[in-house]
């Protein structure tokens, strides 16, 4: 599968574009015929797939303080099973906190910002600012205080979602510094106190806006709904330095984006998790009971590096607490299995007789896992492969670009590669003279990564200065410089040579 041909330039040049053999003649826009808006999509899901599951969340059934040798003292969690909520149900939450949120004043086309972590309520929040034309505002949930504050202000929204735990460690303190904001969301099914906020900020629970929004009078006044061209996201990055970055996604960006994405991840039901409660031995698990992957028993796992790093770390702990006749047999097991993968085979007895109780650790059911945000590195990758008798999907991409850019097909087992180009975009190299990296260079072509097609963003918010880095080519493409370097090997596949 390494050698089979993935991707071609469409130039026969070395420097490309290069595009993937599956979609050689255009790149794709969409999956479906007329679903050209991320509501017109979630909708679509929800008529297909009714009463399965969408999202599900485990429920905290206590909360226990524990000392640890050091003094230190670790909140410990014990967690039940996962509850779902179907597709049908998740459409209706949608309708009734969209209609609740233009109760609350939220016009179409103006932003509304939401600061949270990962989880169902987000996903909620977000298809029913994108059913209502709302322009949804994100701060990942680890940006520190001074990026949101700049960010809350450079868009100047009124209404903002978050969780009880942000809003008392990371916006109470700074919220006199965005009088913009007048109206407060937080997700969590507990009672907060009002005491303490700036005066005239109203605070709402989400349910409270659901169940405001589910009155008959209010579920019933029309919504503006979005045009492909229309803002979907403002999401702020980071960025290397300065300021964070406010990139602005249109709805046809993201569904270019997911197009491309869909063709090679298969679709299922999201069960949330962290990295404190993923397996039995987190660090927010009480001891003797069962962390995320034992009971939700995931086909499909998709992680930073930091997180496959720990779990490969964690195991390999465990072997060293064996014997030495158990970790002898482990590793001739382990390098003979490794042997194996290099050449295209498995080793299915070394899976029922060694491996079986590793792949446990993540619920036994893994059949691939996805890996991106930073490149993986090979033992890594290799240790995921043999333990947890799985392929590791590698992805390049950025917020620019929707995400999307490139991701390894699952039968390639090679490593240090991010795979070939999705289907909705096409990749060039530019060479880099300074840095010594060229279209000429042998065994392979290098240069700056450059990434085309309809998921690359409109460009930044507020900052044309920045906004050198889009171009529009003569075919009316647009394309981002990502500033990355790349080397392009000979089946198409890209590998990421430095950042």
């Amino acid at each position: 599968m390494a050698k089979q041909i993935k991707a071609k330039s469409t130039t026969g040049k070395t420097e490309g574009p290069y595009r993937s053999v599956h979609h050689f003649g255009s790149l794709a826009c969409m999956d479906f015929e007329g679903k050209d808006t991320l509501d017109k999509l979630f909708e679509h899901a929800v008529q297909r797939f009714e009463t399965a599951d969408c999202l599900g969340t485990r429920e905290v059934l206590s909360e226990e303080k524990e000392t640890q040798p050091s003094g230190k003292v670790f909140k410990k969690l014990i967690l039940g099973e996962y509850k779902w909520i179907s597709y049908q149900d998740m459409g209706v939450a949608v309708n009734h906190f969209g209609s609740g949120l233009a109760m609350l004043g939220q016009q179409p086309n103006s932003t509304i910002a939401i600061f949270c972590e990962t989880r169902a309520e987000w996903m909620i929040a977000a298809q029913a600012c994108f059913r209502r034309n709302f322009p949804l505002v994100t701060f990942y949930a680890t940006l520190g205080e001074e990026a949101v504050v700049y960010g809350l202000n450079e868009c100047r929204t009124t209404h903002l979602i978050t969780s009880v735990v942000l809003l008392k460690t990371k916006l109470k303190n700074v919220l006199l510094r965005v009088p913009s904001v007048k109206h407060i969301i937080y997700v969590d099914k507990k009672d907060l106190s009002r005491t303490g906020y700036p005066e005239g900020l109203q605070i709402h629970s989400m349910q409270a806006v659901q169940e405001l929004g589910a009155k008959p009078e209010n579920l019933n006044v029309e919504a503006q709904r979005p045009q492909p061209s229309d803002l979907a996201i403002i999401m702020y990055t980071s960025g290397s330095t300065g300021q964070p970055k406010g990139v602005m996604i249109m709805h046809s960006n993201l569904i270019a984006g997911m197009t491309g994405q869909c063709q090679r991840i298969p679709g299922l039901g999201i069960g949330y998790s962290s990295p404190q409660t993923l397996s039995d031995q987190s660090t927010q698990i009480k001891k003797g009971s069962k962390g995320d992957c034992s009971v939700l028993r995931p086909t499909l796992m998709a992680a930073v590096p930091e997180i496959l790093d720990r779990i490969h770390k964690n195991v390999m702990s465990k072997v060293q607490e064996m014997s030495y006749v158990q970790r002898t047999i482990f590793k001739l097991g382990y390098n003979y299995k490794l042997r194996q993968i290099k050449m295209g085979n498995d080793a299915p007895i070394c899976n029922m007789l060694l491996f079986k109780k590793v792949k446990a650790l993540l619920g036994g059911n893994v059949r691939m896992m996805l890996s991106g945000g930073a490149p993986l590195s090979s033992s890594t990758q290799r240790f995921m492969n043999v333990c947890f008798c799985c392929p590791v999907g590698q992805g390049y991409g950025l917020t620019e670009t929707c995400g999307a850019g490139t991701i390894t097909e699952a039968a390639d087992y090679s490593t240090g590669r991010v795979g070939a180009p999705l289907i909705c975009c096409e990749i060039k190299l530019r060479n880099w003279t300074e840095g010594g990296y060229t279209t000429q260079d042998q065994p392979h072509p290098r240069g700056e990564i450059l990434i085309g097609g309809p998921n690359v963003a409109m460009g930044y918010y507020k900052c044309d200065y920045l906004n050198k880095d889009f171009f529009v080519d003569e075919n009316g493409q647009r394309w981002f410089c990502t500033g990355d370097i790349g080397e392009i090997h000979p089946d198409g596949c890209l590998q990421i040579v430095g950042e």
